[in-house]
Formats: C-alpha cells, sequence, structure tokens
C-alpha cells in the first residue's frame, strides 16, 4: 500500500471533527456545498435491464496494488451478469470525506477500509452487520480465524478482511556480519545490544554514520502500529473492560525499552510522521527497521531479511488488515455488494491478490494452494510473516479507538522526545479520562 500508509493521517482530523461543537456546524455547511457532488458520484446504486450497478470506495496504494484490486474487479463484472462494481479511488483525507457520504445519506455500496474505524461506523449506523450471511457461508471456515478478533463488535461481524500481513522487523544481513552478529535477536535484550553493536560512529563526533535500528517518531497511528506489538509481547493491552487503561506495568516496560534504544544512542527516529520510510534502511544508515511485508524494501536492490518481534513475556505481532464494509443503503444492493464480499474472500481472488500485491492471503486454502506454495518458496521473508500470523494481534477495535490513539501516540512521542513514560502514560491517561464518557 504502502499499508496503506493508508489510513493513518485522519485520525487526529476525526477526534476534532467529533469533539468540536462549532467544526460539527461547520461539516453542517460543508454537508450542503458537498452533497450536490457526492449525488453525481455513483454514491447510489443504480438498477437498469436487471443490472445492479454499486460503487465501492478504496484508497489502495501504491498505484501498483491498485491496479491489481482494478484488474479483480474487472474479472467479477465480466462473471457476473447481474452485478458490475465500480472501484472509486479516494485520496486523503479520506474519513471526513467517507462521514460527510454518510450523514448526506449519500454512501457508496461497499468500502474497504481500516477495521480500528469500524466502531465508528457502527454508532452511526452506517454499515450492515454480517454475521447472518457469514454464518450461511462454507467460505467463513476458510478465513484465517484470529482475523476475526478485527471483523467483530458488541456481537456482530461488521466487515470481511480483503487483505492482511503483520508487522516484523526487516535488517541488513551485510551490516550483521560486519558487526559480528550470526543470530537475529530474538528477545529485547538481544535487540538491544544488537543495536548498540550496529551502531557506527566512525569519526568520532557523536554523530554516528549508522544506527541500529529506526524508531518512528510523531504521534499518528504510525508510530502507535508500530509500538503496539513491543506492548503486546510485553503481556499488556491498553483497555480494562473497554475503557483507557495505558497505566500498566505492560505499557511502562514497552515504552522504556524504545527510551531505552534512544538513550542507548544506538536508535535514530524518523522525521515527524514518516516512520515508513525506508529511504534510511536501503542508503545503510539504520541497519533495523520495523515494517511490513508491503514494503518497498522488497522490491530494492539492497540485501535484507526479516526476523519476527522479539519477545519480552511472549511472542506476538499486530495485524495489518484491510476490511470490506457493506453499506446500509437497501436491502438489493446490500444483497448485490455480498455477492462481491463472497468474491473478495474466495480462493481464487486471495491467491491472485497476494502473490501480485506482497500482502498475506485472508483465505487458508489460498495460502495452502500449489500457486501460492511455489510463490512463497521464492520469498523466505513472506514465509516469516506467514508463521508469524498465527501469533499476530489487531489494536483496540471500539467507537472510540481514533481518541485512544491519538492520546497514545502523543505518549509515546513525548517518551520518544525524553519525558518519562511514566509521565508521558498518565498524561495521556488524565487527558482520556476527561473526554471518554463524552462520545
Amino acid at each position: 500500500m504502502n499499508f496503506t500508509l493508508f489510513q493513518f493521517q485522519i485520525q487526529n482530523f476525526y477526534r476534532k471533527l467529533i469533539d468540536s461543537t462549532w467544526r460539527l456546524s461547520l461539516l453542517g455547511f460543508v454537508l450542503s456545498i458537498c452533497l450536490i457532488f457526492l449525488s453525481g458520484c455513483g454514491g447510489t446504486a443504480q438498477k437498469k435491464d436487471s443490472v445492479i450497478h454499486l460503487t465501492l470506495w478504496q484508497s489502495i496504494n501504491p498505484p501498483a496494488n491498485r491496479d491489481v484490486f482494478e484488474k479483480l474487479v474487472d474479472k467479477f463484472n465480466q462473471n457476473h451478469t447481474d452485478v458490475q462494481v465500480e472501484s472509486i479511488f479516494i485520496g486523503q483525507p479520506q474519513l471526513p470525506k467517507i462521514l460527510t457520504a454518510v450523514v448526506g445519506n449519500a454512501p457508496p455500496d461497499i468500502l474497504l477500509y481500516d477495521p480500528q474505524t469500524t466502531g465508528q461506523f457502527a454508532e452511526l449506523g452506517a454499515i450492515r452487520p454480517l454475521e447472518d450471511w457469514l454464518d450461511k457461508l462454507p467460505l467463513k471456515s476458510e478465513i484465517i480465524s484470529n482475523l476475526f478478533e478485527e471483523l467483530q463488535l458488541n456481537g456482530h461481524i461488521w466487515s470481511v478482511p480483503l487483505y492482511t500481513a503483520n508487522l516484523g522487523i526487516f535488517y541488513r544481513p551485510k551490516l550483521f556480519q560486519a558487526a559480528g552478529i550470526t543470530q537475529t535477536p530474538k528477545t529485547w535484550k538481544e535487540l538491544r545490544q544488537a543495536a548498540k553493536k550496529l551502531t557506527i560512529d566512525r569519526n568520532g563526533d557523536n554523530r554516528p554514520e549508522q544506527y541500529g535500528i529506526l524508531l518512528p517518531l510523531g504521534k499518528q497511528e504510525w508510530t502507535v502500529f508500530s509500538w503496539f506489538p513491543f506492548l503486546l509481547s510485553a503481556g499488556g493491552e491498553v483497555l480494562t473492560d473497554n475503557t483507557p487503561n495505558l497505566m500498566t506495568k505492560a505499557a511502562i516496560n514497552a515504552l522504556q525499552f524504545w527510551q531505552d534504544l534512544i538513550r542507548d544512542g544506538s536508535a535514530t527516529l524518523s522525521p515527524p510522521e514518516r516512520g515508513y520510510e525506508e529511504d534510511a534502511f536501503i542508503s545503510g544508515r539504520v541497519a533495523m527497521q520495523i515494517t511490513g511485508p508491503w514494503t518497498y524494501i522488497m522490491k530494492s536492490n539492497v540485501d535484507y531479511g526479516v526476523f519476527p518481534i522479539p519477545v519480552n513475556i511472549e511472542p506476538t505481532t499486530v495485524t495489518a488488515t484491510g476490511v470490506v464494509h457493506v453499506m446500509k443503503t437497501t436491502p438489493a444492493r446490500e444483497q448485490a455488494a455480498l455477492k462481491f464480499l463472497e468474491y473478495v474472500v474466495s480462493v481464487e481472488f486471495q491467491k491472485e491478490w497476494s502473490m501480485e500485491t506482497g500482502f498475506l492471503p485472508v483465505n487458508i486454502k489460498a495460502g495452502q494452494s500449489e500457486a501460492f506454495e511455489q510463490f512463497i518458496s521464492k520469498k523466505p521473508v513472506l514465509k516469516m510473516f506467514m508463521e508469524q500470523m498465527s501469533v499476530a494481534r489487531t489494536r483496540p477495535i471500539i467507537p472510540g479507538y481514533s481518541r485512544l490513539s491519538d492520546s497514545l501516540g502523543r505518549a509515546i512521542e513525548a517518551a520518544l522526545l525524553g519525558e518519562s513514560p511514566q509521565k508521558a502514560l498518565k498524561a495521556a491517561q488524565e487527558h482520556l479520562e476527561l473526554i471518554w464518557d463524552n462520545k
């Protein structure tokens, strides 16, 4: 995508949009202007000659992956005489555009988006629950089981997964060899030791030409996403009974570990809100980077390998999943949309999508197919990510996720810039307690 580098920059905008009264008034004004535009954008399906025409909004990046998706949509259209799907790319800021369409009663029929926004859409009554349909579908048993954590909220299934992946740590084998490191780190202690060995100040000016690892500076979702595997590996959560609880031993330990890497001098920070960029890794300025199989690193000419997120208490990582929602429209249009969702989770779709994009198949049979096994045998990096799926977990699926993420991101950024983890998390917790009940 680059995993979408996806929808992360709109989280803070959405929080402000919802929390501020005058911005709600502004939204009403914007709606009056935008609805004229939206009504002509294909937001409503038209039925002509017994064919139902549906609109699908997506924000797939990079364009090469978008081309793969468009080709697969074309295949669906060629094989269905009663339903035709039009795929429409929506650029930034994505969430405000979606909310404007929903409030203006001009939504798309199908939406491909981030599962962490499911709670917001469900509260608005914008999406259709899918369990009645999915429970009758034989394909349900073929979907990777631990992905259902991202699909469910309040006893309902709200989406199906189109793609998935998870985070690992990419590394430069030649730099490891030069530093005398013969094994990839398996624990936090080993990761810290390796980062120190890989940090090199050749001219003694206290500004290393090579750092052990890159950490993402910023308060937006990419930073939270990248830190989450360390929280999970420390045995942590950020919710207790669906209420934020950031002042836990695990959260403090995970944030302290990142701060220790900075204090050791063996980690460098990315430019603000650009922790997903790989330039420093590809140039050799950093030896390790937290990212996933969507990365451009795999298409570059540099030497690289990947290893699982090192363990503190338990092995784990965090999923990077894109899900498909059926928006509430009319029964006929919703039923037509379900045909496309069935296609999305099919072996046919998942094999082609995964082999051409680098994402992992959400369909178990697709991952076990001869074609995919031959494909992955030539890409051992993908095999590691496939194996990690068994321990992969998700970020919270709750209506207030954007507020939680925003506060947590601010705490992570503060700690990376020198604030004590306890103080940073306490400030974030106190802020959340003031706003959490005012949803």
